[in-house]
């Protein structure tokens, strides 16, 4: 319906009630269109469902650009009687159903008649048909749901194609939406692949129009493995279990459940749910929701499952007509269908779960034949076919290995080793398997992509190989780390390098983090408050004054909480206190004494109406806050442990100070303040060695800034060290 002059809401208006008008049937059905065809994988997905409807042996998609220029569906189907083609696209014409009645009991796909009656209003559709026994087939065009001619005979094979070309050419805004090609093709592809799997009798193809190659290319099979395992690969196979669960019994409703699950041993960043009621492809979230529930208990975090369900119920108690483009049913007793299939995978997973397989890497035994020939004037390294390669000088002798500890400094250090490195096998492996995932599959939003692009673009080779490449040898101080490539030793800022590889995970797990929860929310005004109270640059600011900024701070957060929480997984909720941070890093935990301060750079640094600078300073705030700071509390060792005493006057003279003769009192140091210092120091060395530079060989790309700031620097030369002790 359509109103002629809108009056504003409110006030006290005293013009006379607009007129309600009749909508032209033209404009009726391009809304309605507009709700049908919401994209170009939609269009695709009731063309192919009409192919499968038509008992179709052979369906192949083409599409070019992604869909609007051109969307190609081909099947060998019964095909259309040239005496139905002038009502074909017509809205509300169909085969599958004359009642209303027969909508309780419908087995198609389709039923509604719209589907391709609402193409022909945002598009131009052409239609190719023959039915069997015929001599030849028809060709005619559409166009707002009638003929644009005759039809035509023509040369054609058996079935139906349907070309759909220019779609939305008019409706403006939509396709400006779609412009990028490459938006809705992998949608289709995946749509495609759900329906390979399930119906293995029919062999199913979609390529993007000029490519010699299938993006999908399934042949039928007596087998659902097979199918499963031609779409998505042996190695999704490998760790699959059949699952079968039946409710014949009950009174009020009978379903059978067969399909395939994942075992602990699977491995993947997200959920594969390929679900069929009935033999209709639909989600369902709380079903979804469910599973993933269960498998949270089994899989390592981040690790998602792959579900493939088969659900036949009677056609009764499914309601198939309750989304415009039928995405989802409404089942009779969903809660107890759900917790069926529910417990049936629970006690699956339980049953299989005695077992696992962790992928692990054989160490090369060409470097542990090179360790163990080496002599005191060279060494002579073997190769598998016994041949002997060339001596290796002595001055170049080093160790590459990593896992052995005799370069690092901490193994000549006395006292007991810390508890931080007593790590279970299991957490060690788990952290590998995370750690190398592919975290690139995040945010599909140019302007993220042009930042990692960036990233790329300014990468320093010669940096590059030697943080690939390097071996960790020990903490020299609370900034600089020592670390060994070849036969060079260099000093690496920890906290620079840990800020620049936090920033380039956050732009990498853009908009696809794993959170870490507060035990309890944190009051957002008042963390900025403290922020602004421990900010030197505003020591000359009032009270009333840091309140002020701090309340326009906290209205700036709440303003953008839904995006932050989207992108970067920072929630705040409506009483603006943050619940949730994001896991940056695995096994890794920013210091929270540093969260006031974060939270104030996120009001204050964030360029919020520029999207490509809001990324880009959101995620170098959340480098900063996640960088390997020294803790606030100074380092004990040494000189430090004179600043842990009760009593400073009793700290004694300067001249003691000066010699470095700390006290032997045990009285006059405050115990739980050195105790948590020690401890804070502790955890941040490990994290050095055990999180950091892993995940920095792993992930960083050191930019070419870092060659010349100070970030690395050589300090010896073993080739150079080897002459000067030569002459000794």
């Amino acid at each position: 319906m359509e109103v002629d002059d809108a009056v504003p809401h409110g006030g006290g208006g005293g013009g006379e009630s607009p007129h309600i008008r009749r909508l032209e049937e033209s404009v009726v059905n391009r809304i309605a269109a507009g709700e049908m065809i919401q994209r170009t994988s939609s269009a695709v997905q009731d063309l192919v469902e009409n192919s499968i409807d038509a008992d179709s042996s052979t369906i192949s998609v083409t599409v070019k650009d992604g869909g609007p220029k051109l969307i190609q569906v081909s099947d060998d189907g019964h095909g259309i009687r040239c005496e139905d083609l002038p009502i074909l696209c017509e809205r509300h014409t169909t085969s599958k159903l004359s009642a209303y009645e027969d909508l309780q009991t419908i087995k198609s796909m389709g039923f509604r008649g719209e589907a391709l009656a609402s193409m022909t209003y945002v598009g131009h559709v052409t239609v190719t048909t023959i039915t069997e026994g015929q001599l030849h087939g028809y060709r005619v065009s559409y166009r707002d749901g009638v003929m644009e001619n005759d039809p035509k005979p023509c040369a054609a094979v058996k079935g139906t194609q349907i070309m759909v070309e220019n779609l939305f050419y008019n409706m403006v805004a939509r396709r400006k939406t779609l412009q990028n090609s490459n938006d809705d093709y992998p949608k289709i592809v995946d749509f495609i692949s759900r329906f390979a799997v399930h119906h293995i009798n029919v062999n199913f193809s979609c390529r993007k129009h000029g490519a010699n190659r299938a993006d999908v290319h399934s042949g039928s099979t007596s087998s659902r493995l097979d199918a499963i395992r031609n779409v998505y690969g042996a190695s999704v196979v490998r760790d699959l279990m059949e699952i079968q669960v039946s409710d014949e019994n009950a009174v009020d409703e009978i379903f059978k459940m067969d399909g395939f699950i994942s075992n602990a041993n699977y491995v993947a960043k997200k959920t594969t749910m390929i679900l069929f009621i009935n033999d209709r492809l639909v989600d369902c979230t709380s079903l979804k929701r469910a599973t993933e529930f269960v498998y949270s208990a089994i899989l390592p975090q981040a690790s998602k499952p792959f579900i493939y369900m088969s659900i036949n119920l009677p056609p009764e108690p499914v309601d198939v007509n309750i989304h415009p483009t039928k995405k989802e049913v409404s089942l009779l007793n969903q809660e107890r269908i759900i917790e069926k299939i529910k417990d049936a995978i629970e006690e699956k997973l339980v049953n299989c779960n005695n077992t696992r397989i962790f992928q692990t890497q054989a160490l090369n035994p060409s470097a542990l034949t090179q360790a163990n020939t080496r002599k005191d004037t060279g060494t002579e390294v073997s190769t598998p076919t016994g041949e002997k390669s060339q001596k290796i000088p002595v001055s170049q002798i080093v160790r590459t290995d990593p896992r052995d500890p005799s370069g690092r400094l901490h193994t000549y250090w006395q006292g007991q080793a810390s508890n931080l490195e007593k790590k279970s096998d299991l957490v060690a492996v788990r952290n590998i398997v995370r750690s190398r995932r592919n975290p690139k599959d995040a945010g599909d939003l140019s302007s993220r992509h042009e930042l990692v692009t960036e990233i790329d673009s300014n990468l320093h080779p010669g940096l590059f190989d030697i943080v690939k490449n390097c071996t960790y040898v020990g903490v020299a101080d609370e900034v600089f780390a020592l670390i060994q490539h070849n036969t060079l030793l260099y000093l690496v800022n920890v906290v620079n390098v840990s800020k620049e590889l936090m920033y380039q995970q956050a732009l990498c797990r853009f908009g696809n983090f794993n959170a870490i929860k507060l035990s309890e929310p944190a009051p957002l005004l008042e963390l900025l408050r403290m922020a602004l109270k421990d900010d030197e640059s505003m020591s000359d600011v009032n009270e009333k004054e840091k309140l002020e900024i701090a309340e326009v701070n906290t209205e700036i957060l709440k303003e953008n909480a839904e995006m932050i929480n989207e992108y970067f997984s920072i929630h705040i909720d409506q009483g603006g206190n943050p619940t949730r941070l994001p896991v940056v890093l695995d096994q890794y935990t920013p210091d929270m004494d540093r969260l006031p301060e974060f939270m104030l750079s996120l009001g204050n640094d964030i360029t919020w109406d520029v999207e490509k600078e809001c990324f880009r300073t959101a995620a170098a705030a959340i480098g900063n806050f996640y960088a390997l700071h020294p803790p606030i509390l100074p380092n004990p060792s040494g000189k430090g442990i004179q600043l842990y005493k009760k009593n400073k006057d009793c700290m004694g003279s300067a001249e003691q100070a000066d010699n470095n003769l700390p006290s032997t009192d045990e009285d006059d140091i405050d115990q739980e303040l050195l105790a948590e210092a020690e401890a804070a120091w502790a955890q941040r060395e490990w994290t050095i060695q055990h999180v950091l530079f892993p995940s920095m060989r792993l992930f960083l790309k050191p930019p070419k800034s870092m060659a010349t700031d100070g970030t690395f620097v050589q300090i010896a030369s073993l080739d150079k060290l080897y002459k000067i002790f030569e002459r000794c």
